[in-house]
């Protein structure tokens, strides 16, 4: 998400004592800033004013709406799933588990409808999604067999359910750190990768457990 010219930027801005090696003389004494390249692909020699205007902006792009849009649908379906643990649950580490996905996931899409607000996603023209599916989405099928099992099979299913659901949400994450520009977006799949990646771990070490 972020440009190399971005950092070469900052080179323009430092201040005296920082060390100016990406910046070389050009004609008249104006300053000229060498931008890494893409891996493969050269450096390029930009002039200050080039370097400004080809530095990005951190305005959203499709990419972050897209990603707001699914996952509130996609971190919905996980309340649904955790919302069934405290009545059909037998393991204790299973109930607090999903208690704390619960914890997590409200506020997460909170803070992604107020982004969207922020942002005007309500003006923005609708892409027709499948959100049925989206990476890690439960069939309906598998959402009527948790809310049927209790016990230990409740405990299996919902591990098993769960950890295939995170890993469409990693898979969603990393999209939009490839391919979105949104600053605050790239901080919200960057905290997700990070915590739902433990849980994964955590749910996978419970089913061997179990």
């Amino acid at each position: 998400m972020t440009a190399p010219l971005a950092a070469a930027l900052l080179v323009l801005s430092a201040c005296d004592g920082t060390p100016k090696d990406d910046v070389k003389a050009g004609p008249e004494g104006a300053s000229s800033v060498v931008a890494p390249g893409r891996p493969g692909e050269p450096a390029r020699t930009l002039s200050a004013d080039e370097a400004r205007r080809e530095a990005p902006l951190d305005k959203p792009n499709s990419a972050d709406f897209t990603y707001t849009e699914m996952m509130v649908v996609h971190h919905g379906q996980a309340l649904v799933m955790t919302a069934l643990a405290p009545s059909r649950a037998s393991s204790e580490g299973v109930k607090q588990l999903a208690e704390r996905i619960a914890a997590a996931q409200k506020p997460e899409i909170d803070a992604m409808k107020g982004w969207d607000t922020r942002n005007g996603a309500a003006k923005r023209p609708k892409t027709p999604h499948d959100h049925a599916a989206m990476a890690g989405m439960a069939t309906e099928k598998q959402l009527a067999d948790l809310k049927a099992a209790k016990g230990e099979d409740f405990d299996r299913l919902f591990l098993e359910l769960m950890i295939t659901h995170h890993k469409g949400a990693l898979t969603m994450a990393g999209d939009v750190l490839s391919d979105g520009n949104d600053v605050t977006i790239e901080e919200m799949a960057t905290d997700l990768v990070a915590q739902q990646t433990t849980e994964i771990n955590r749910m996978a070490r419970m089913l061997k457990g179990s």
